[in-house]
């Protein structure tokens, strides 16, 4: 499935989770209802996904986890805070890197409309 229309498959599934659930819960939350719906949807979603950091030849367990992949193309981070920061973005970097993913969406479900709590990331 093409990048655009499986990102737009996502937002769809992301914005069904926040007019049922509105702001204010627990990031975990809103991860866990995510990716019930995208496994309904039928794609292959995998939650807390271990991503470890390879320097020259040692693997490194750091302890990285994506929130949520998406038929292994997308790497969906859930943030539940007031705005997005330049951390949140440097992480999304990172875990693209990690990933080899080209794309990343960056989903903060702690506002009243979610338009406003979407940046999507092309690395």
């Amino acid at each position: 499935m093409e990048h655009q229309l499986l990102t737009s498959e996502i937002l769809k599934a992301a914005y069904l989770v926040h007019s049922n659930l509105g702001p204010g819960l627990l990031e975990s939350a809103y991860e866990a209802c995510l990716h019930y719906e995208l496994i309904e949807k039928g794609f292959m979603a995998e939650r807390q996904v271990a991503m470890p950091l390879v320097y020259k030849q040692i693997k490194l367990d750091t302890g990285y986890r994506i929130d949520i992949l998406v038929n292994r193309l997308i790497v969906v981070e859930v943030k539940a805070v007031e705005s997005f920061t330049d951390v949140h973005i440097a992480q999304m970097i990172t875990y693209l890197k990690l990933s080899n993913c080209k794309i990343g969406l960056l989903l903060n479900f702690h506002v009243n409309s979610l338009k406003n709590g979407i940046k999507r990331i092309v690395y």
